[in-house]
């Protein structure tokens, strides 16, 4: 270990991490604050308050008023946002969600749109902390840190840009947080069920699928197909073959439309951006991309097969999932948040370890080059994704040396279930 970081690591005391958490955690939420103190409905910089939350009203509206064939009506859709939202004129969402997504926010398009967006914005709050409370409430070693912890997630850029955005990661999170749940609980049955959730952003259910499968966790893979087909299915029987035809197709046709999902580039977190972003050839950055990807997910994979502390384990997998996922905005880094505390949980116990220093240092960088994503307009590298490639190295690292060892073996480790038959 380089005697700087020993010396940085012994630097970052407890003391420290809450005081830092604490500055950041005001100032992110008094520029939203600020930001946000406007009248009417549009926030300082022009932008309709609550930003992608707009999308899901309208689509809720669109569900109301059973209008199947303006889901992926792009100019359909604006002008139904523009008489249902004044001053929204010309906004343009990429349709791509799923039809069951405009069935689950109809009830909230009931509610003028202020009124709608603040009851989304409560739901999103107390999602995330109440995964955060479920997660740290089986961190042994944080449990003295309950005040460092909350002020730390409150702190989370991910959090903050997800209340930003009016996003749907916080269901995201849900998912992975029940799924994490269940599979302490050894309820193979119950995680897939959860893990199929999340059909609605089936990027985020790349990484987890594909090492399932190389894992052949039949069970769970077996109930997360069941979730995915029973939202496929609400959203057949309420709008028809047709539609989902229409969903298929736009799903086909998102690689020549990355200009508009991706209008931002710098606030994507993942390795497909990363080398977008570094070489200017798109076919060299997407080989890249590919072998990259395929190397995280073989990592994870075997990760996954060592009989070490599942929640080391579930932390290897959820960084596999940002990383991999061909699509990933910054809102969408709060399902990091449980492989946050878990690891930091891990550093406190292991202070003696000589991968503790090198994690203790990366968790505490992520906050600030999290938040720095436009710089990498000027450097062309994204030192956030480079961080989390650490992260998960040493996740990894530690899992498989666990297993090796025989360490942590017993009540955390789906290993120690029967195989799925």
């Amino acid at each position: 270990m380089f005697p700087v970081l020993l010396k940085l690591s012994s630097w970052l005391t407890s003391r420290r991490v809450r005081v830092h958490a604490t500055i950041l955690a005001i100032c992110l939420w008094t520029i939203y604050a600020y930001d946000m103190a406007t009248p009417g409905l549009r926030d300082r910089n022009g932008l309709i308050k609550g930003t992608d939350f707009l999308h899901f009203y309208t689509l809720g509206a669109t569900a109301l008023r059973s209008r199947g064939d303006w889901l992926f009506n792009m100019q359909a859709q604006s002008a139904l946002a523009a008489q249902l939202v004044p001053g929204s004129a010309g906004t343009l969402f990429l349709p791509l969600y799923g039809p069951q997504v405009s069935l689950c926010f109809a009830p909230l398009a009931l509610l003028p749109y202020g009124w709608a967006f603040l009851l989304w914005m409560v739901l999103n709050v107390s999602i995330y902390f109440a995964c955060c409370w479920l997660a740290w409430n089986r961190c042994a070693n944080l449990q003295t840190q309950k005040g460092t912890v909350m002020i730390a997630a409150a702190a989370f850029p991910g959090f903050v840009h997800l209340v930003a955005w009016g996003q749907t990661s916080g269901l995201a999170l849900l998912c992975f947080t029940f799924a994490f749940l269940a599979l302490q609980a050894r309820k193979l049955w119950l995680a897939g069920l959860a893990l199929g959730g999340l059909a609605f952003k089936p990027q985020l259910a790349l990484a987890a699928a594909l090492v399932l499968v190389l894992a052949r966790e039949g069970r769970i893979l077996l109930a997360a197909a069941g979730t995915a087909l029973a939202q496929l299915a609400a959203g057949w029987i309420a709008y028809g073959t047709d539609v989902m035809r229409q969903y298929a197709s736009a799903l086909l046709r998102v690689n020549g439309q990355l200009t508009l999902l991706e209008p931002r580039p710098y606030q994507t977190h993942c390795l497909k951006t990363f080398w977008s972003m570094l070489l200017r050839a798109p076919h060299l950055a997407l080989g890249f991309y590919v072998i990259t990807a395929s190397g995280v997910l073989l990592v994870a994979w075997r990760a996954w097969k060592a009989s070490g502390s599942l929640p080391i384990r579930y932390s290897v997998l959820l960084f596999a999932t940002v990383l991999v996922s061909p699509h990933l905005t910054v809102y969408d880094l709060v399902i990091l948040a449980p492989a946050f505390l878990i690891l930091a949980d891990w550093a406190v116990q292991h202070r003696g370890h000589p991968l503790q220093p090198s994690l203790k240092i990366l968790l505490y960088l992520c906050y600030p080059l999290f938040l720095i994503g436009p710089w990498a307009q000027t450097t062309h590298v994204q030192l956030s994704v480079l961080a989390m490639i650490a992260i998960f190295w040493i996740a990894s690292r530690i899992a498989n040396q666990a297993g090796e060892s025989g360490d942590e073996r017993g009540r955390n480790s789906v290993r120690d279930l029967p195989e799925p038959g």
